[in-house]
C-alpha cells in the first residue's frame, strides 16, 4: 500500500509545482487571465492531493481495524487452546480462572471455586510462603508431570508439561557410570597359614560367589589382586543393589562361615560425578571409610559428601596385630620427641575411658621426656571421674598436668602436638577451638568413623573391634621407652577405662583386651580401687530403677525406656540406665531417652549386636559402636524424640541409612 500511495502521489505532485511557477511567472508578467487560469488549475491539483491523502487514511484505519480483530482473536485462541495449562487464583488461594487445556489436564469440568491444595499441599506451600517472587515447581498431576511457574504479582500459575524431559533425564542419570571397589577383609591374615590347595579351593569360592553376583545384575567385575576387585556399573543397577540391601555381604559371610572361615566383604561405591577419576577417588574413599567402620558394609559417596551406608550386622573381625600397634608406637613417639609439649583431649563429659587414655598418653609423653597436659573441663565431671581426678589430687603428682581449655590455647605453640583421644569428631571433643588452633593432631580411637572427622591429621589409629581406647593406648605404652614406668593409678585409670566400656569383660571384649588387662595389672592397677571409682549412691540407684519402670518393647527384644518430661537427668545416668536394661531377659537392644543439662535431649543405645545401634544413633546425628551407641536431639519433648527413634528402629532393621 505504501509504494501505490506512491505512485498515486506522483503526478498531482509534479502537476502543483508546475502550476506553482506559472502562477509566478504570470504574475511577473502581469497576464492576470493566465495566473487566474494556473490558480484555478493549482486549486484542482490540493483538491485532488487532499482526497488522496484522507482516502488512504481511511484504508489505513480499516487496515488496522482488521489486524486488530485477528490478533484479538489469535490471542485469545493462544489462551484457550494453547497446550499450557493457565490458573488465575485469588487472594484466599482459590481457583478464579482455569483455561481450558487446564481442566483437559485435570478431567474436570471446571475449576473456578476450588482450592489449590486440591492440585498439591506443597504448591499452595510454595505460593503461601513465596508471595512476592515467582518459583518454579515439578509436580505430577494424573502420570504426567508438570513444572509449574507462579508469578506472584499477577497470582497465574503456568503449567507445562515436561514428562518425556523428565523421562529423558531419568534415563540419563540411571545410565551414568559407577565404580566400586570390592575388598575381602581380613582375607591375607586367613589365607596366609593355609597350604596351596586349601587357599586356592578359597579363591575359587571367594571368586565364583562375586562372579555370580556380578553376572546376576549385569555388572562388569574384575579380580585386581588378592583379596580386591573392581567394579563398573550404572545408577539403575546401584538401586537394585540397593533394594535389595547389597544380600553378597550375608552371601560372602554365610558361605564362607560354612568353611570355618570368617570372610567378609567390604565395598566402597562412587557415584553421581561424570568423572571416572573423580568415581574412582570417591569409591575409595567410601571403601576407607567402610573399613573403618569395621567393615562388613558397603559405603555409597557422592561429590557432594553424602553418604549411604548398608550392612555392617556383625561385630568386626580382630585384624589389630602387634606390629601394626608398634608401627603405630614408633610413629606416634617420633611425632612427641618433633614437638615442644604435647595436649592430650578426649570428648566432652568424659567418661572412665576417656580420661584413661588421656592418662595414658601423657605418660607417653613423659617416657619421651616432653611435657604432657590433660584438657579438662573441671565443670563437666561425673561421679566416677570425679572420685578419679580426687584421687590423683591426693595421690599423685601429676594433677597439675591437667588444664582448662583456655589455659591450654594460650600455651599452644606451633609446635605443640594435640592427641584426640576416645572420639574422632571436632564437634564432639572438649573444645573445639584446640583442634582448629592446632598445626599437627593425632587421633586414637576406637569407634567406628564417621563422616565427621578431625581434618588432615597426621597420625590415625582408629580400631573399631577394640574393646575400648584404654585398651589401645595400653598396647602403645608397651612399644615406648622403658624408663617412667607406669605407676599405680595409672594403670588403674587405663584399667578402669576398659572395664567400664566392656561393662566388666562382657562386651566387646577379645583375646588382646585381657593381654591388655593382664598388662596393667602386671604394672600394679588396683581393681579394688577401680571398683570404688565405680560405685554409685542410692539416690542415683533410685532415680535409674524408675527410668526402667517406664520401658516398652517397640519390637521383639528392643526396650525402650524415657525419664520424666519436665525433669533433667545426667548423662552418665541415662548410659548406665541403658547398660541395666540390656541384662534383663529377652532384651536384645535398650534405648533410653532423657532431658539432659545442656537442653538436649539424650539417647543412650546398646545392644548384643542382633542390632546395630550405631547405625540408628548416626539415623538421629549421632554414632558410637554397633553395640554402644548415643545421640543428642534438640527437639521439643521425649514424645518426639521418642517417635524418630522409632522409625529409625525401623530405617535401620528394614533398609539403610543415608548421611
Amino acid at each position: 500500500m505504501g509504494d501505490y500511495r506512491k505512485r498515486s502521489l506522483r503526478y498531482p505532485l509534479f502537476a502543483l509545482i508546475i502550476f506553482s511557477i506559472l502562477i509566478v511567472i504570470a504574475l511577473s508578467m502581469w497576464h492576470i487571465s493566465l495566473a487566474i487560469i494556473c490558480a484555478v488549475g493549482l486549486s484542482i491539483v490540493i483538491f485532488y492531493l487532499f482526497k488522496i491523502e484522507r482516502d488512504t487514511y481511511i484504508d489505513t484505519e480499516k487496515h488496522i481495524e482488521a489486524l486488530s480483530y485477528r490478533v484479538e482473536n489469535v490471542g485469545e485462541e493462544v489462551l484457550l487452546e494453547l497446550p499450557i495449562g493457565i490458573i488465575l487464583i485469588g487472594e484466599d488461594y482459590r481457583i478464579e480462572w482455569a483455561n481450558p487445556y487446564m481442566l483437559k489436564i485435570l478431567h474436570r469440568d471446571a475449576l473456578v471455586g476450588e482450592e489449590l491444595s486440591m492440585l498439591s499441599e506443597d504448591l499452595l506451600a510454595m505460593v503461601q510462603t513465596k508471595e512476592d517472587e515467582m518459583f518454579e515447581l515439578t509436580l505430577p498431576l494424573h502420570d504426567r508431570k508438570y513444572n509449574v511457574m507462579y508469578k506472584s504479582h499477577e497470582h497465574l500459575l503456568y503449567f507445562f508439561d515436561v514428562t518425556e524431559r523428565v523421562a529423558y533425564e531419568k534415563k540419563y542419570y540411571a545410565d551414568r557410570t559407577v565404580i566400586g571397589i570390592l575388598l575381602i577383609d581380613n582375607y591375607d591374615d586367613l589365607t596366609q597359614p593355609m597350604d596351596d590347595q586349601k587357599r586356592g579351593l578359597t579363591n575359587t569360592l571367594i571368586t565364583s560367589i562375586i562372579n555370580s553376583w556380578a553376572a546376576e545384575h549385569d555388572i562388569f567385575v574384575k579380580r585386581i589382586s588378592s583379596d580386591r576387585f573392581i567394579a563398573v556399573l550404572n545408577e539403575r543397577i546401584l538401586h537394585r543393589l540397593e533394594q535389595k540391601k547389597f544380600a553378597v555381604l550375608d552371601t560372602i559371610r554365610e558361605r564362607t562361615a560354612k568353611k570355618s572361615l570368617s570372610l567378609t566383604l567390604s565395598i566402597g561405591i562412587g557415584e553421581g560425578s561424570t568423572s571416572l577419576m573423580e568415581l574412582g577417588i570417591l569409591a575409595q574413599s567410601g571403601l576407607d571409610l567402610a573399613l573403618g567402620r569395621g567393615g562388613d558394609q558397603v559405603a555409597i559417596k557422592r561429590p557432594s559428601g553424602k553418604l549411604r551406608f548398608y550392612g555392617g550386622k556383625t561385630n568386626p573381625i580382630e585384624k589389630r596385630t602387634r606390629v601394626r600397634a608398634r608401627v603405630i608406637s614408633h610413629a606416634l613417639r617420633d611425632l612427641i620427641q618433633e614437638s615442644d609439649q604435647v595436649f592430650i583431649m578426649g570428648h566432652a563429659n568424659p567418661d572412665m575411658d576417656s580420661i584413661g587414655a588421656s592418662i595414658g598418653v601423657r605418660k607417653m609423653a613423659e617416657k619421651n621426656n616432653i611435657e604432657g597436659f590433660i584438657v579438662l573441663d573441671f565443670d563437666e565431671l561425673n561421679g566416677s571421674v570425679s572420685r578419679l581426678m580426687d584421687e590423683i589430687e591426693h595421690k599423685s603428682s601429676f594433677y597439675d598436668s591437667f588444664l582448662a581449655p583456655e589455659a591450654v590455647l594460650e600455651r599452644m605453640t606451633d609446635q605443640s602436638l594435640v592427641i584426640v583421644v576416645d572420639t574422632h569428631k571436632p564437634s564432639m571433643v572438649i573444645d573445639p577451638r584446640i583442634v582448629k588452633q592446632a598445626e599437627k593432631v593425632v587421633v586414637i580411637d576406637h569407634h567406628r568413623r564417621s563422616e565427621d572427622f578431625i581434618e588432615n591429621p597426621v597420625l590415625v589409629y582408629m580400631e573399631p573391634y577394640a574393646s575400648s581406647t584404654a585398651e589401645l593406648v595400653t598396647e602403645l605404652l608397651e612399644y615406648q621407652p622403658a624408663n617412667h614406668p607406669l605407676n599405680m593409678l595409672e594403670a588403674t585409670a587405663l584399667l578402669a577405662g576398659i572395664i567400664v566400656d566392656t561393662k566388666s569383660f562382657t562386651l566387646r571384649t577379645g583375646s588382646r583386651t585381657f593381654d591388655a588387662a593382664s598388662y596393667l595389672r602386671a604394672k600394679g592397677a588396683d581393681t579394688i580401687l577401680v571398683q570404688r571409682f565405680l560405685k554409685e549412691d542410692v539416690d542415683t540407684y533410685i532415680e535409674r530403677s524408675k527410668i526402667v519402670q517406664s520401658v516398652e518393647f517397640y519390637r521383639p527384644g528392643i526396650a525402650i525406656a524415657t525419664g520424666e518430661e519436665q525433669r533433667v537427668y545426667n548423662s552418665v545416668l541415662i548410659a548406665q540406665t541403658a547398660d541395666i536394661l540390656l541384662t534383663m531377659k529377652d532384651v536384645s537392644a535398650s534405648f533410653v531417652i532423657a532431658h539432659r543439662a545442656d537442653g538436649m535431649i539424650g539417647i543412650s543405645a546398646r545392644s548384643l549386636s542382633d542390632i546395630n545401634v550405631q547405625l540408628v544413633m548416626e539415623r538421629l546425628g549421632g554414632g558410637g559402636h554397633l553395640t554402644n551407641a548415643a545421640c543428642q536431639m534438640n527437639v521439643g519433648s521425649i514424645k518426639e524424640a521418642k517417635e524418630r527413634l522409632k522409625q529409625a528402629i525401623s530405617d535401620v532393621v528394614e533398609g539403610s541409612i543415608e548421611q
